[in-house]
């Protein structure tokens, strides 16, 4: 059984970092320099008391701010707080989001979003510009739709011009309004989808291969030659068929090409011509059937979103971000999903965070895995036991449930001996076992030791025991049944200052 090489002092400092129970008062003399790692731990990998946020952000190490500035475990109106700091690596930290990312990030307050995107440079860039800044949050996916819905109004150009991204919840007048803005860059960004729908500012000619060609055959309207040629050549036919440009008798021959990825991509759209779909139902290709069939006609293009997000992560423990829709649920299509036949259907409605409980529970029930996997990962009103089971069956997916208070903490002394160890630490940590889980302070896998030791269960003098042994020591600092006159006396034996003291 390896034993760690750190010193006991250091082995308290890392468990006290991480313990619950631990008052404001102890966790904040963690902040000073001589706490080592426990200081990064403390700042980034756990919730933090909002007194000891107020210590955090008020630091003069930057290095302190930038670790807090990306922790996943804290509310985004905390990390906020950072928006406007001195140093330029703490306000790109904020502008990149937590890390790891969350599967479902939570916009930054708007207020946040505002002042970076609205900084100017304090002098010549250390590190990074403002505008890699402004970079590294619009694709942070911390700025909702919303948010750019909202700011169509705002005083400030770089905020206003994003109201553009959501061009189509804009009304007639809205558009009008940003396309005679008073300043160039917000006229800018809303010429660009008129520019985008207008084929004749393209060239007749298809670019050479690369990423410019591919963006204008994926996204922009084509002239009548362009189209004939992006027809004529295979690897531009997949993105003609996604283009939302093409026309309607480009897309009724690319139904019927050879290439069964090009006709799955046009079974995706939402502006599907009757008769197209119902050929496309009846292809020769499983997927290509597949994709048509499971969304009939009428579709919207969010709800085409939708089921192809699900379709291309596939049934295998996938980490892909939760989309977000620029519309609002049809809560009547995502009910229709719900009850659907179609497992893919299914797995949309569980990715819904308004689906209403009675789904919820329906889900929770439903013969294939991967819906109630997917369910206990992206519902917040999914049922502990399925919760559970998809923290089993998925190792992938634990880092980001540990993180969710959905995941049960008690009733799981039938795990205790589960072959994977992670499984095992969870249920060694459980308060509510019959007795202490002794057996498991000799597991061979330190995380394991470290849940058991840190099990409030352990008291007293078999606590004591934990502290000053090696293998538990950092497990038994953890433990939230220490009180703080004794983690406070823990960090003493490090020689960590007193909050106060000279």
């Amino acid at each position: 059984m390896p034993i760690s090489s750190s010193s006991p002092t250091d082995l308290w400092l890392r468990g006290v970092a991480v313990n619950t129970g631990a008052p404001a008062d102890v966790l904040s003399r963690l902040l000073d320099p001589a706490a080592g790692d426990a200081r990064r731990i403390l700042c980034e990998e756990r919730w933090v008391p909002d007194e000891v946020v107020d210590a955090i952000v008020a630091h003069p190490d930057a290095k302190v701010r930038r670790a807090f500035a990306g922790n996943p475990h804290v509310p985004p109106a905390h990390r906020g707080r950072l928006a406007d700091d001195p140093h330029d690596l703490v306000r790109a930290t904020v502008a990149g989001g937590p890390r790891p990312r969350p599967r479902r990030p939570l916009p930054l307050p708007d207020d946040a979003v505002v002042t970076l995107l609205t900084a100017e440079e304090r002098g010549a860039p250390e590190r990074v510009t403002v505008g890699e800044i402004v970079s590294e949050l619009m694709s942070s996916w911390q700025v909702s739709a919303s948010f750019r819905y909202r700011m169509r109004r705002h005083e400030h150009p770089a905020v206003r011009s994003l109201a553009a991204d959501v061009w189509g919840l804009l009304t007639a007048e809205e558009q009008k309004g940003l396309l005679a803005d008073p300043h160039p860059d917000v006229r800018r960004a809303a010429e660009y989808h008129l520019w985008a729908g207008d084929a004749a500012a393209r060239e007749a000619e298809l670019p050479d291969p690369g990423r410019v060609r591919w963006q204008i055959l994926n996204n922009y309207a084509l002239p009548d030659a362009l189209v004939e040629a992006a027809l004529a050549d295979p690897e531009s036919r997949w993105c003609l068929a996604g283009n939302r440009y093409t026309p309607a008798e480009a897309v009724a021959r690319l139904a019927r090409d050879a290439d069964p990825e090009v006709r799955v991509r046009v079974a995706a759209r939402a502006d599907l011509d009757p008769a197209v779909w119902a050929g496309l139902a009846e292809d020769p290709h499983e997927q290509v059937r597949t994709r048509a069939r499971v969304q009939p006609l009428p579709r919207t293009p969010d709800q085409c979103l939708a089921v192809d997000h699900e379709m291309d992560e596939g049934a295998h423990d996938c980490e892909c971000m939760i989309i977000e829709l620029y519309t609002e649920p049809d809560p009547d299509w995502y009910r229709a999903c719900a009850e659907s036949e179609e497992v893919v259907l299914r797995l949309v409605a569980a990715t819904c965070s308004t689906l209403p409980a009675d789904l919820v529970a329906r889900l929770a029930q439903d013969p294939h895995e991967e819906v109630r996997h997917r369910l206990a990962v992206r519902h917040p009103l999914a049922p502990a036991a399925t919760v559970l089971e998809a923290f089993v069956a998925r190792p992938r997916q634990r880092p980001y449930l540990l993180m969710q208070s959905r995941l049960p903490r008690t009733g799981l002394s039938h795990l205790l001996d589960h072959e994977d160890p992670e499984v095992r630490a969870l249920a060694a940590a459980d308060p509510t076992l019959a007795q202490a889980p002794v057996e498991l302070l000799a597991d061979p896998d330190d995380r394991v030791r470290r849940a058991a030791a840190a099990n409030p269960l352990f008291a007293g003098e078999a606590l004591e025991a934990l502290l000053h042994d090696p293998a538990t020591a950092e497990g038994a600092a953890a433990n939230p049944g220490l009180s703080a006159p004794r983690l406070h006396a823990l960090l003493d034996r490090a020689a960590l200052p007193r909050c106060g003291a000279s």
